[in-house]
């Protein structure tokens, strides 16, 4: 009999994804792990019921949360992500060559060992790069208490319910900026804003009370239904986000990174937002 992951994204729509093989099925002790192979996306991982990853569309999310900061900063040498168990922003941080120490705080180490057991593309080896520190705590206490500093931070969450939600709030973002460097930048994920239309007026009025400037990037990510994904912006430079596309391109060019879906002018034109979503900015 066929099987069928069942994600109900809300109360009026859900996706399903095949099952063909399950490879990992477990309660850990944050939450609920699986990973299975689908025929279209390749292997999957969901968290309580929500899909995460996927290899067949996973560079999408992945180049655009890491680049886009990179790139716009252009000399970030220290790099905080909170979440990336599966591994996926590691390996294209780990891709600038300028970056001297990546740190990644990760609340569940099974998600970690699971997917370099069973997701082993998406990290790539980026956790035996030397530049790599693993951390397994609580993201949010970590930029609390942390005394390190850091060029460039990328939250990257599950949707703010569970052990997510505290990477949501005004005091998260508040200790996020305690820990950048002059210049810093911190991107976040804000889910679908079609369909979930709260995360970025929340973002952006939290956001706002920490940054000078507050600003949101699209992307498609064919899994994440409902069209755009939002990612946060928050930096108190401005002049970072509105790098010119001759400058982004000699950066991107020197750092000789290949990619499958960012570039320069995707980059630029990603801040570029549809009337709907400027209108959740209030």
């Amino acid at each position: 009999m066929t099987e069928w992951f069942t994600e109900t994204l809300h109360p009026w729509l859900a996706q399903r994804l095949r099952m063909d093989r399950v490879l990992y099925r477990e309660k850990t002790e944050h939450q609920d792990l699986i990973i299975f192979e689908n025929e279209k996306f390749g292997r999957v991982l969901t968290l309580d019921g929500v899909v995460q990853t996927t290899e067949g569309d996973e560079f999408v999310y992945h180049e655009m949360l890491t680049h886009v900061p990179l790139t716009a900063h252009g000399n970030a040498k220290r790099v905080l992500i909170i979440g990336g168990g599966d591994g996926g922003m590691a390996r294209e941080v780990l891709k600038h060559p300028e970056v001297e120490h990546l740190t990644m705080v990760e609340i569940d180490r099974a998600v970690v060992d699971m997917s370099v057991e069973h997701l082993p593309s998406l990290s790539a080896g980026a956790f035996d790069d030397d530049r790599f520190e693993l951390v397994i705590t609580d993201g949010a206490a970590y930029v609390a208490e942390t005394g390190d500093r850091f060029d460039v931070i990328i939250v990257d969450s599950t949707d703010p319910i569970g052990p997510g939600e505290v990477l949501f709030t005004a005091e998260f973002y508040a200790n996020c900026k305690r820990c950048l460097t002059e210049g810093g930048i911190v991107v976040t994920q804000n889910g679908v804003p079609a369909l979930q239309g709260s995360e970025v007026t929340n973002s952006w009025d939290r956001l706002g009370k920490s940054f000078a400037d507050v600003w949101f990037f699209v992307a498609p990510v064919p899994t994440y239904q409902g069209g755009f994904m939002a990612f946060g912006w928050a930096t108190d430079d401005a002049a970072k986000r509105k790098t010119e596309l001759p400058v982004l391109e000699e950066r991107f060019a020197k750092a000789e990174i290949a990619t499958r879906y960012y570039t320069p002018a995707v980059h630029q034109g990603s801040f570029a937002l549809p009337r709907f979503i400027l209108d959740l900015l209030k």
